[in-house]
């Protein structure tokens, strides 16, 4: 076959949407036999039942072991991984935490942060609605300033489809006033978000008990 049009090339370079039933299932099946490929198990499971891949929601490890070719392991691969779609399909998403203000971010990390002898650069994604879908560490620095560059901060972000995002550092002396290096850093990412199109809405420094925000302070 192909070296494109088989299932799992074609899923890196077109997406999973572009894959049939019978290729996803190829997929799971993993490989073939000596006479027989994933794809050829893949269409006869599914021709098993006159409704197709339905069948496949209620069946049993045994029922696909009946198909020459599929054995115990692939028919047990095929059964967990159905299971396990049913599993997040029905599992209810927790509750996010919508940030409203400077106050509620100082209080999620303030006891972590305020003690750390070193530099800890963390990024919370956000939503269109304010809340928060990922909490990144982007990187850890020394006694005095955190490697910070665009790239890194902005991958994650990127990645989850975060609409904005709040970045959160400590400063180990415990006094939270905004360095000329958190200044120039914060610029830059404002900078590559306004590119980008992931807003940056607000840089807070936690310090010993105090914080500074950056959008209180009309540095953003």
């Amino acid at each position: 076959m192909p070296w494109e049009e088989r299932p799992r090339e074609k899923m890196m370079k077109y997406g999973v949407s572009s894959l049939s039933n019978i290729e996803l299932l190829a997929i799971l099946i993993g490989s073939g036999t000596r006479n027989t490929t994933a794809l050829s198990l893949a269409a006869r499971i599914i021709s098993l039942e006159k409704d197709g891949i339905s069948f496949l929601g209620h069946c049993l490890p045994q029922d696909l072991c009946a198909v020459k070719g599929v054995g115990m392991a692939k028919s047990c691969q095929i059964v967990a991984a159905i299971t396990l779609g049913k599993r997040i399909a029905t599992n209810p998403r927790s509750k996010r935490i919508r940030i409203n203000s400077p106050d509620e971010i100082a209080a999620l990390f303030m006891e972590e942060l305020r003690y750390l002898k070193k530099e800890f650069f963390r990024v919370l994604l956000l939503n269109t609605k304010n809340e928060i879908i990922g909490i990144e560490d982007a990187s850890i620095g020394n006694l005095n300033s955190s490697i910070v560059h665009p790239r890194e901060i902005f991958c994650s972000a990127i990645k989850k489809s975060a609409s904005s995002m709040i970045v959160v550092h400590n400063h180990p002396s415990g006094h939270p006033k905004p360095s000329q290096n958190d200044l120039d850093v914060t610029t830059r990412l404002v900078e590559s978000g306004k590119i980008l199109g992931i807003s940056v809405v607000d840089h807070l420094i936690i310090g010993d008990g105090v914080y500074v925000s950056f959008k209180e302070k009309g540095l953003l």
